[in-house]
């Protein structure tokens, strides 16, 4: 079997973890530290943020930013269910729009079509890895700030929509020669053992607002946030050799540990030479094997602008419907390669449809859901697996386009 995308794990990392295990400090610490400063470094951004997800770092951006029940969130339809659960805990409301056919990212004109007074924050996701259009969000953001109605201090010194990037696929990716992580106010990774940087669980917030914030202040009010509502964590209180702490809000229990960061701090290393290179390698070799096959729609991972991070290659199959292509990965699967779909729109989902969405009001979003196979990229990849997963893949989109033109 062919698996779709198992965990990069070698000696390297493996004395990574041993080493933070015999340091005696395994959770959030220095080595969770230097590995906040590598992303900053990395990444070009003002501060970042570790922290056990990128789910935590959605909801605690939204919760800094004051959103509350009766606001609105702008995100796309196609996107994972934690883009828009954590809007939900918020007590906000999910304002879904569609999204391009050829990229996947979130319509700028369904943008600017579903901005009201409610709206309180745009969330453009970068789906398998390709940068949104952020000069154009961040204009619509300035074109409608005379609509925004802000309630807390903090919405007010913004004067205007937040960008906040779910950037969870698009560690490494460029946009206008700047790297993810610094496109928008705030920049939200995950390290989830899928993903390209893996920490196996993990994720990041990175800080880039406005001159007139103190984005270091920022960055602690949200590590106190993620703690609890702790003024002083465990790491601190040892080093000031004091007991003491206070519970200034009702926080989260969000925080990174050192033995996560670790693992973190061996692949950022050696993820633009191994990773990055490996995979944009292994979507060239997809690229060159599908191109004479006029059904396979491939996928952007490079314009004059843009740069993906290469996480997920979204193939499309030309002119099938959902069931024709769940045929495909049926018969896919039954010779034992692994393929996925991402994602499963959410308004077609129990939770979302009995909030009343309907994925007919997304048609761009159900044509490449419907049409869509994710094939498997990962490290250990050869080019004979290559050659296996082309040849599984043609024979059976060819034979469930054969069954398709029968009388």
């Amino acid at each position: 079997m062919i698996p779709f995308s198992p965990p990069y794990i070698d000696e390297e990392n493996i004395k990574a973890v041993s080493d933070v295990l015999r340091s005696g400090w395994l959770t959030t610490g220095p080595v969770t530290k230097q590995f906040e400063e590598k992303i900053k470094e990395y990444c070009k951004c003002n501060e970042a943020l570790c922290l056990n997800s990128a789910t935590a770092g959605l909801e605690l951006a939204l919760s800094w930013f004051g959103v509350k029940k009766g606001d609105e969130v702008i995100l796309p339809a196609y996107t994972y269910a934690a883009t828009a659960n954590v809007i939900v805990h918020c007590g906000a409301t999910p304002v879904f729009v569609d999204i391009n056919k050829d990229d996947f990212n979130i319509s700028i004109a369904s943008i600017e079509s579903a901005i009201s007074a409610r709206t309180k924050v745009i969330i453009p996701v970068d789906i398998a890895g390709n940068p949104c259009d952020y000069d154009e969000i961040l204009a619509l953001a300035i074109k409608h700030q005379r609509v925004f109605k802000a309630s807390t201090d903090i919405q007010r010194k913004l004067g205007r929509l937040l960008i906040l990037s779910d950037s969870a696929h698009s560690f490494g990716a460029r946009y206008k020669n700047k790297v993810s992580g610094s496109l928008a106010d705030i920049s939200i990774f995950s390290f989830h053992v899928v993903k390209n940087l893996s920490t196996g669980e993990g994720g990041a917030i990175n800080l880039n607002l406005p001159d007139n914030f103190d984005n270091l202040k920022v960055k602690n009010e949200l590590k106190i946030k993620a703690n609890h509502g702790q003024s002083n964590n465990a790491f601190d209180k040892e080093n000031k050799h004091t007991w003491r702490y206070d519970i200034i809000e009702a926080g989260y229990k969000f925080n990174m540990s050192d033995i996560t960061a670790a693992l973190g701090l061996v692949e950022i290393k050696r993820y633009n030479n191994l990773i990055l290179a490996r995979r944009k390698k292994i979507f060239a070799q997809y690229d060159a094997k599908l191109k004479d096959y006029d059904w396979a729609v491939t996928p952007i991972s490079k314009t004059e602008i843009k740069t993906s991070s290469f996480h997920l290659y979204l193939l499309r199959i030309k002119g099938i419907n959902e069931l024709q292509r769940d045929e495909i990965i049926d018969e896919i699967t039954r010779n034992e390669v692994a393929v996925n779909v991402h994602f499963i729109p959410l308004p077609m989902m129990t939770f979302y449809k009995n909030m009343g969405y309907s994925i007919d009001e997304y048609p761009s979003a159900y044509e490449n859901y419907s049409q869509e196979i994710s094939l498997p990229v990962f490290i250990d990849l050869t080019d004979k697996m290559i050659d296996t997963i082309i040849n599984t893949l043609v024979q059976a989109t060819e034979k469930v386009l054969d069954t398709k033109q029968l009388p």
